[in-house]
């Protein structure tokens, strides 16, 4: 994603808002916003933001298992089923 050719002043933002909203997810991933020359938000279409946030949610899934695996939290893969078989069991 290069946001370089995306960044337009709050003026800009101000004075097109309509047309920016409108074709935020066609012409681009983001347009960065600046205030007094200087990077102030990011504006993006929800489709992009989901995504966003669904790869954050996966990477900090990702992270929480490798603290998991690096502290020794983890089981053979066979022990679990097992464990799971035998919890079953004892709730039927």
């Amino acid at each position: 994603m290069k946001l370089s050719t995306r960044i337009k002043p709050i003026s800009y933002l101000k004075a097109h808002a309509s047309e920016i909203v409108r074709d935020l997810g066609k012409t681009g991933p983001a347009l960065v916003i600046t205030q007094n020359g200087e990077a102030k938000a990011v504006l993006q279409d929800i489709h992009s933001y989901e995504q966003t946030q669904e790869t954050l949610a996966l990477l900090k899934v990702l992270a929480l298992g490798q603290q998991q695996i690096a502290e020794g939290k983890v089981v053979p893969l066979d022990e679990a089923i097992d464990r799971i078989k035998t919890s079953r069991r004892g709730s039927k």
